[in-house]
Order: structure tokens, then sequence, then C-alpha cells
């Protein structure tokens, strides 16, 4: 699908994406968001 990920790269050049990473960055700097985060990945992967 190399529509999609043409998109996905679009995307994160826009100012919008930076922002959004730079924001997701500030997040998986912080302890408490990234054990929520490890949480929420535990969770969907034993639903499978």
């Amino acid at each position: 699908m190399p529509g999609l990920l043409a998109k996905i790269k679009e995307f994160s050049r826009s100012p919008q994406g930076q922002r959004t990473i730079a924001s997701v960055r500030r997040a998986a700097a912080d302890p408490r968001k990234r054990e929520q985060a490890r949480g929420l990945i535990g969770r969907l992967r034993g639903r499978r």
C-alpha cells in the first residue's frame, strides 16, 4: 500500500505533522505516559 505510506510521509513533513510528532515525543519522555501506553499495547495484544 504505497499510497498510505506516502500520505503518512507527507503528513509528517507538514506543520501539523511536526506538532504531532513533537507532542508524541514529549509524551514518550514522560514515564507515567510511557507506562500507560505500555498497558494499552498489552491490552490490545491480549485481545488477539
